[in-house]
Order: structure tokens, then sequence, then C-alpha cells
């Protein structure tokens, strides 16, 4: 069974290696329609030309309570996580993508933040049960 267990786990590690799989997560105001959000997000990471459609996972989290300095501005804030091994011109190159896309949606008095986090493939683990 552990012996198992551990052919899994490396699998996966080498299916992912091959294939960095980028998860875009949005945190925004509550104020800011989800679904929009996450197509532009979507939109943004495809142009990157980094990855396929197939390959693309966006969700959001809206917030009802935050605040900035001492005032209450509308904000949208992208954690594009990347497995390892990316360069830093496509980590770039995929941020600025994504705030190109957000900034076409015309929004107005909204912070627009991207960033673009690496996750270390040696401790990444997936599992899709089906």
């Amino acid at each position: 069974m552990m012996q198992t267990v551990v052919q899994i786990l490396l699998l996966t590690s080498y299916i992912y290696w091959e294939t960095p799989v980028p998860h875009c997560i949005i945190e925004h105001s509550d104020d800011l329609d989800d679904q929009q959000l996450i197509n532009a997000v979507f939109e943004g990471t495809l142009a990157s030309g980094l990855f396929e459609e197939h390959d693309i996972k966006t969700r959001s989290q809206a917030f009802i309570h935050y605040q900035s300095a001492r005032s209450r501005q509308s904000f949208v804030h992208v954690s594009a996580k990347l497995l390892d091994g990316r360069t830093l011109q496509q980590r770039a190159k995929l941020s600025q993508a994504i705030l190109a896309q957000l900034q076409q949606l015309h929004l107005s008095a909204v912070s627009l933040t991207v960033e673009v986090l690496e996750i270390e493939t040696a401790s990444y683990a997936k599992v899709v049960l089906g």
C-alpha cells in the first residue's frame, strides 16, 4: 500500500511538472461582479500564451469587510499560483496579461493588483477523484 501511494505521488509530481497548471484566485470587494472578473482573469491567463485553455483554474472570493487606509475603496487582487520552473519573464508576462484584461472591464475607482506565486513542485500533491 505504501509503495502504491509513493508511486502515485511521484507520478503526480511528474505529470504536473510537465504541465504547470495555473490556479488563479481572485479576491475582490463585494460590489464587483464575480463572473465578470472570473472571465477577465481566465481570458488574460489564456492570452499570456503560457497555458492551454483546459488547464486554467479560476475562482473568486468576494469580501464584505475590507479597508484600504481609511477608506473603503473597491479592489481586485489576483494571485496566480504556478508550479515552479517558469522564468521571471514568463511570470511577468502572465501578470501583465491578466492586468490588461482586467483594465478592459473599465471599472472605476478600483485598485487592481496581480501577483504570481510559485508552488514548490516537491511539496505539491494532487489527486482527482472520479
